[in-house]
């Protein structure tokens, strides 16, 4: 069988849509996995053949077919002999917007419809064998959150293979991190939303989420969220962060930030007082499941307990700001950027409010600035060491954030205006 090789996959796709192509990945059939390694190309990964080709680096994957043999992502039976067909090896694929390849002459082959579904923005399914990878439906919620501005939505066949896939509890047996990785990427695109809205709809949020899918059906006071329903500020609030070009990481902190509204007393709603407190543990406790990086439980622990510090600050007193600083171990971090743009986002992440400026920031990032530019070293009649330099460098610090309170108030359009 001669061999051929195709460029596959999401750089046809964005090709077709008129994006940029950020990477290539390539299948090649009726090949070896001797036969590439005789012309250089360098073997990774354990599951499957991919090869990275000498001179561009790009991945090279020998056309495969997959079998069904055991439950989550890696019950598979994987083949890859060169008798192997193109048309085989995308059936396996899960959209037929990512089942499309071009030949070394640029003809797109398209044996699934993939080009019509692009144009019509559906995200469907390329077969049955869809149901057999339950992170596929972290997949296609995550391509919702991709290309919900250009209209995409999903199949109503491929969200009811969804929600099949979550009743046979194929879900509990994703390895977390794989989990994990699937929902940073989602926070990470441009509407996170969406990766919400059609975890939802085909009941896969409950299952991967239940402390975010708790939120849906939780009053707040019309007058501070119009939008009412807790789950609906959430949604709001993560569109917000990416529409700031947020990271992730703050993205994820935001999708966390409210968790403790679902535990305050009903008999209290639509007040939450100590929310932000209570949903340390939830939050906590999501971290651990999907073994969440330092970085991301400790911002996302931050923007749970202090979001409300944050939003109060032009009413705070000096020594409240510092302590806020303190309270996010901004001092040994060196910024409070990430924090505040979390908080950013759910300020403005309510029903009409998306426009309000948000001065608070600037203020705890300048409080920040003015603080860390007073040094011990620097202090009149500095006392000896010990307690006392602590305490007179905190005062000092206070003094400095004191006197950036009132510039910014005589500013023109200033916190105090």
């Amino acid at each position: 069988m001669m061999e051929q090789t195709y460029l596959v996959g999401g750089a046809v796709r964005d090709q077709l849509l008129g994006l940029d192509v950020s990477e290539r990945d390539w299948v090649v059939t009726g090949a070896t996995p001797e036969s590439l390694q005789k012309r250089g190309f360098r073997k990774v990964g354990s599951d499957f053949p991919v090869f990275i080709h000498p001179r561009t680096g790009e991945e090279y994957a020998l056309a495969r077919t997959e079998r069904k043999r055991g439950h989550g992502y890696h019950g598979f039976t994987v083949e890859f002999q060169p008798d192997v067909t193109l048309e085989q090896d995308l059936e396996r694929r899960d959209l037929t917007i990512n089942a499309m390849a071009r030949d070394a002459d640029g003809r797109l082959i398209d044996p699934y419809g993939g080009q019509g579904d692009l144009q019509n923005r559906v995200l469907r399914h390329v077969s049955e064998a869809f149901r057999e990878d339950p992170l596929r439906v972290l997949r296609v919620a995550r391509f919702a959150a991709r290309f919900h501005h250009l209209g995409f939505s999903v199949h109503p066949d491929t969200l009811a293979l969804m929600r099949a896939i979550c009743e046979a509890g194929e879900l509990e047996y994703l390895v977390p991190e794989r989990s994990w990785n699937e929902i940073n990427r989602a926070m990470g695109e441009p509407h996170p939303s969406a990766f919400v809205s059609v975890l939802r709809e085909a009941n896969a949020l409950a299952v991967l989420l239940p402390e975010v899918e708790a939120l849906f059906g939780v009053p707040q006071s019309a007058d501070y969220h119009p939008e009412i329903d807790t789950g609906a500020h959430l949604l709001l609030a993560l569109d917000q962060a990416a529409a700031m070009g947020a990271s992730s990481c703050v993205v994820l902190a935001v999708l966390l930030h409210d968790l403790g509204k679902a535990v305050t007393d009903p008999g209290l709603w639509p007040a939450h007082a100590g929310h932000e407190q209570a949903g340390l543990p939830l939050v906590d406790a999501v971290c651990k499941r999907f073994k969440a990086s330092r970085a991301e439980h400790r911002l996302a622990r931050q923007v749970s307990a202090w979001h409300l510090r944050c939003h109060g600050l032009l009413e705070a007193r000096p020594a409240k700001v510092l302590k806020l600083l303190e309270l996010l171990d901004a001092f040994r971090n060196g910024d409070v950027e990430a924090f505040v743009q979390a908080c950013e986002a759910d300020y403005r992440g309510r029903l009409g409010l998306a426009q309000r400026p948000y001065p608070q920031g600037n203020l705890l990032r300048a409080a920040l600035e003015a603080a860390k530019s007073i040094r011990a070293a620097d202090l009149d009649d500095a006392p000896k060491p010990g307690p006392a330099v602590g305490e007179a460098l905190r005062r000092a610090r206070i003094e400095a954030i004191e006197q950036l309170q009132v510039e910014l108030d005589q500013e023109p359009g200033g916190t105090g205006s």
